[in-house]
């Protein structure tokens, strides 16, 4: 039933309109592609999560890319951050395959689950607080349905913050000291559930040798074991 329930939750996410400055920007960076994806067909909409609907390990990223997931149509497909995300869930047992080049391609994750703070790619990959508000509700009424989640992942301080909101909400939860975002951070939320941060695989971050493969790795392997 909760799988049903999940798949129109989605719908509902890729209907949605809340947010006009996300609206336009998104399908304007859809018409307006970029020279090396000329020929590609945009997918310009709001971006459903995706998954295996038993998972117990969550991930919450940020916002989609506007010529990676707003192009593909699915989360981390398709850009450089889904390059080092796919691998290190392959290696680590989550994911059939290395690698996500379009919706189509064959991949399957496996106990895993990806959602997102946002849905729709924002302008200079920055989101207002309204925005962020306004997508809540989804991110709150997956983790509601996915209810075998023991661990769930922050890629960087926005998705580890609006996960750590999510689960006050969901689970009616008031942790003092408030859990504070850092690279390899693990919390006990409740008796069950393991909240853990990890630097976001942005070019901003493995250009520059802030985040390594092997820092990346180590982050998965930990949840695998924990799990």
């Amino acid at each position: 039933m909760s799988m049903q329930i999940l798949l129109k939750l989605q719908n509902q996410i890729i209907a949605c309109k809340q947010c006009p400055r996300l609206v336009e920007w998104r399908e304007q960076a859809a018409r307006e592609k970029v020279k090396r994806f000329v020929d590609d067909e945009y997918w310009g909409k709001p971006l459903p999560s995706f998954g295996d609907p038993k998972a117990k390990f969550l991930i919450v990223g940020l916002a989609p890319a506007a010529h990676g997931g707003n192009r593909t149509g699915r989360m981390f497909t398709g850009d450089r951050s889904g390059d080092w995300l796919f691998r290190a869930l392959h290696k680590a047992g989550f994911a059939n395959q290395p690698a996500s080049v379009n919706r189509d391609d064959g991949l399957q994750l496996t106990d895993c689950y990806i959602t997102a703070t946002a849905r729709c790619a924002p302008p200079q990959n920055k989101l207002t607080t309204e925005e962020i508000a306004n997508c809540r509700p989804y991110l709150l009424g997956e983790i509601e349905l996915l209810k075998n989640v023991q661990v769930i992942l922050g890629l960087g301080k926005i998705g580890f913050d609006n996960a750590l909101t999510a689960c006050e909400e969901v689970y009616n939860l008031r942790i003092t000291p408030r859990p504070k975002f850092g690279h390899g951070v693990e919390y006990q939320l409740n008796g069950k559930l393991t909240l853990m941060g990890t630097f976001h695989p942005s070019q901003q971050n493995t250009f520059t040798g802030r985040l390594t493969e092997a820092m990346f790795d180590k982050i998965f392997r930990r949840v695998r074991r924990l799990l």
